[in-house]
């Protein structure tokens, strides 16, 4: 049985300081050995400010990255964004001012290598600095997420997969949530990040994981040495069974998950979460599949109003579904997977999945059955 650590928590620069030392301490953070390389991973998406509760805040990026310098580590701060320029996401989210004065590297997850993640993907690519370093301090956000419901631990790790490579795999996987949630699973048993350190003191709900969800103050930093356990905890505290989160239930049918997790610390009851509408994907004959997806699931819409024209999601969707007339998105609900990229890269929140009047019927239908 797995411990997890619930500590409340602020954003005050010696509070959050002294939160992260305690978790640090009390998981075997004093192992990590002087010299040794340690990447921090933090949650990069895209630019955003703090407030937005899309990133992991920076003053928990400076903890953490605080304590393995006073640990005599190699410390490396990075990730691969989604969206936008590196250098823009550490200035608007205040990751660069925060590690000022610390002798660590900060910068984007670019070089791959080939790394066998086990079946049914096998070998795939990975970056360097991940698969290459000696302890992995993962550091994710408490956030929603349009195809995986949640965004924690074992999601965060997606991020070491590197630039269009993640589209490419969103492309893959398609419409099978439970697939791209088994590549989530394997990325995560591959690398096995040594602490797990997650932000939960501004969360976000609704359509996350992007400028669509919208922040709702949490007040905790909980941390785990098991990724699994941490996300059962999570999914604990928010009222919804870690079953329901897709990436935990392939990982209870994996044998990864070493039952419920034991919690160190008040673990809050958070009434009210708003979780994404995680509406059902195809099933059924692959006749019938092209009217399911005009007309039955679950699919990405736009708010004309909110939409700058940006084009953005058309430049990241991976299924190449998105076109524009003009300033007006069009979108191909033929080859469009559901993967939801775009509701996460777009930079203006213009973006929400919504399941068609005829589907929601159809539903409703099969609920009462």
């Amino acid at each position: 049985m797995a411990q997890v650590l619930c500590r409340r928590s602020t954003y005050e620069g010696t509070v959050v300081r002294e939160v992260v030392r305690d978790c640090l301490d009390s998981l075997g953070g004093r192992e990590i050995a002087a010299g040794s390389r340690v990447l921090v991973k933090p949650n990069l998406l895209g630019p955003a400010a703090p407030h937005r509760a899309m990133l992991t805040h920076p003053l928990v990026v400076r903890a953490v990255a605080e304590y393995a310098l006073d640990r005599g580590a190699k410390v490396l701060v990075a990730d691969s964004q989604a969206m936008g320029s590196f250098d823009r996401i550490l200035k608007e989210n205040g990751v660069r001012e925060a590690l000022t004065g610390l002798n660590v590297e900060c910068r984007e997850l670019r070089n791959s290598v080939q790394v066998d993640v086990g079946e049914p993907f096998g070998r795939i690519e990975l970056a360097e600095d991940a698969v290459g370093a000696d302890v992995i301090i993962n550091v994710p956000k408490l956030k929603t997420h349009s195809q995986m419901l949640l965004t924690l631990a074992v999601k965060n790790l997606f991020g070491c997969v590197v630039g269009l490579r993640k589209p490419q795999w969103h492309l893959r996987a398609g419409v099978d949530r439970e697939r791209f949630a088994a590549l989530l699973v394997r990325i995560c048993a591959t690398l096995k990040p040594a602490f797990n350190i997650l932000d939960g003191v501004l969360a976000m709900e609704g359509p996350g994981p992007g400028k669509g969800g919208i922040p709702r103050h949490v007040g905790v930093v909980m941390a785990g040495r098991d990724a699994f356990a941490l996300d059962a905890a999570v999914c604990r505290m928010l009222g919804v069974p870690p079953g329901e989160l897709f990436t935990h239930a392939v990982a209870m049918k994996a044998g990864l998950v070493d039952g419920a997790p034991e919690i160190d610390g008040d673990l809050p009851r958070v009434q009210g979460f708003r979780f994404p509408v995680m509406a059902s994907t195809l099933f059924g004959p692959k006749a019938l599949h092209g009217l399911m997806r005009q007309h039955l699931i679950q699919r990405p819409l736009i708010d004309d109003d909110a939409c700058k024209a940006c084009r953005d999601c058309a430049k990241y969707c991976p299924a190449e579904a998105i076109s524009f007339e003009g300033r007006e998105a069009v979108f191909d609900y033929n080859k469009c997977i559901r993967c939801y990229c775009c509701l996460e890269v777009c930079p203006h929140g213009a973006m929400r999945a919504e399941e068609p009047r005829l589907g929601r019927i159809f539903s409703r239908i099969i609920d009462r059955k």
